[in-house]
């Protein structure tokens, strides 16, 4: 396996690449001992978890260290060995002896997190490493790998012009109706999706695995994070039960995914999604959304120019103007190795965003190479079918949005016209406010007026900008 993880790369800057490209064949012990070089204050064992949860790369060995001793220096103890610190709960706690509710992100900065204490910890998510045995695990690769092959790229409309994602992608049902229906009525950007396929029998029988996951972890950050243990208001009390899969490629390093929140049109209010990782591992990243009028220093809504979707159902990037915003509170790093579960809680869509940042390389897996495979589960609603969603003025189903930059207004939902995404189209202004019960249901006996309100036509041009 050494071969794989230890390729040689064109381009060495720096002496970690240097001496990493003459070991494709060296053994642990060779690579701990320049590990040893490098950081010689580091206790051995230390070392080697590090060495091993890098899947044995000393660059990426060596950047998980350089990463946390960027972050916080790390005491010596009396022997005067340092001690690394696989998760940052440790020794960043408050008085109560808990660590901080605050954010730890710094302007500018980009906090990586790589133990599951500090995911759930710092941000509005659970990791679970090593969540499939690795025989399943490596099966569900090759058998995605394979079907990566009908993959294909979506088009959609950026402001003034038609881009195409920047990574192949494909949605899974379970049943020919779920078909018919992805296919017929369900639309993402504007558009029906042709590229649907029936679940293949690995992805099928991993499925369930993942439903009763997630409803774990749900409960848990129930009980652990929120208000008196109760659930979050919007939040369905009923179990998560994904109905459709959204399967991504990304070939290479530079493949990636700007800042964005999920669309919450079919999903509904305080929406839970399951993401499975295989193959090469990439970053995930996560900046917590501040309203506009909050101070300057902790603005972060932004996106970068070039964002598009981890699925067919993302929402619009942000305009270049306010790229100036995207450093001010920093950003989390969320490291998904191989064969690792991420759950997107509750809060997560309102107000987080969330990307997959380019890399300039990385440590190419056994199985897949260079490229990663993502699976996203997702809970279509029966009450959110398209049949039931409000019609704007150009005849297709309105998407749902959440207010997030607008104090004023930040928390409240609305439905909007998104024919304007549509390649070839433009859209029409319809608004209208979107209610909910406690527990997330559409409540449709409330009716809006059929015309837009002029005073809000201001605040829905706003917040188009996101």
């Amino acid at each position: 396996m050494d071969r794989f993880i230890s390729r040689k790369r064109p381009r060495v800057s720096s002496p970690v690449e240097r001496q990493s490209q003459s070991l494709d064949d060296d053994s642990t012990d060779v690579k701990l001992a320049m590990l040893l070089s490098l950081f010689p204050d580091i206790e051995q064992d230390t070392l080697l978890d590090i060495l091993l949860s890098s899947g044995g790369s000393v660059e990426d060995a060596s950047s998980v260290i350089n990463a946390q001793l960027a972050y916080k220096p790390v005491k010596k103890r009396a022997n005067g060995v340092t001690a690394i610190q696989t998760s940052l709960t440790s020794h960043i706690t408050n008085d109560t002896g808990q660590p901080p509710k605050k954010q730890l992100t710094r302007k500018g900065k980009t906090l990586h997190l790589f133990s599951p204490e500090d995911v759930a910890a710092h941000t509005p998510c659970t990791i679970i490493h090593n969540f499939l045995p690795p025989e399943e695990a490596n099966a569900l690769l090759q058998e995605l790998l394979n079907e990566s092959e009908h993959f294909s790229r979506y088009r959609f409309q950026l402001f003034d012009r038609t881009v195409e994602s920047p990574h192949t992608s494909c949605i899974y049902v379970s049943t020919p109706e779920e078909f018919r229906q992805q296919t017929s009525e369900y639309t993402y950007g504007g558009t029906f999706r042709s590229n649907v396929r029936q679940l293949t029998p690995h992805l099928r029988a991993v499925s369930a695995r993942v439903q009763q996951a997630v409803n774990d972890e749900a409960q848990k950050r129930m009980q652990a994070f929120y208000p008196g243990g109760k659930k979050l208001r919007y939040q369905s009390p009923k179990q998560w039960m994904p109905n459709a899969a959204f399967v991504n490629c990304y070939d290479g390093p530079a493949e990636s995914v700007g800042y964005h929140s999920d669309e919450l049109t079919y999903l509904g209010p305080r929406a839970i999604i399951g993401s499975l990782s295989l193959g090469v591992e990439r970053e995930f990243r996560v900046r917590q959304i501040v309203a506009d009028n909050d101070d300057e220093d902790s603005k972060s809504d932004t996106s970068p120019t070039q964002a598009t979707a981890e699925s067919p159902s993302k929402r619009r990037a942000a305009p270049k103007g306010s790229d100036s915003r995207a450093d001010a509170q920093g950003q989390v790093s969320i490291h998904l190795p191989h064969n690792s579960l991420l759950v997107m809680h509750a809060e997560m869509q309102e107000e987080w965003k969330h990307a997959i940042a380019p890399a300039q390389t990385v440590s190419p897996h056994p199985l897949a190479g260079n490229r990663r495979i993502n699976i996203t589960y997702r809970w279509f609603r029966d009450s959110l079918h398209p049949r039931n969603i409000p019609r704007c003025r150009c005849g297709f189903h309105a998407v749902l949005r959440c207010v997030q930059r607008k104090r004023e207004n930040r928390g409240k939902y609305m439905w909007m016209c998104y024919a304007g995404y549509t390649p070839g189209t433009k859209g029409c202004t319809f608004f209208q406010w979107a209610e909910f019960d406690d527990d997330g249901e559409p409540l449709w006996e409330i009716q809006s007026a059929k015309d837009e309100a002029p005073t809000l036509r201001n605040f829905v041009a706003e917040e188009h900008k996101q």
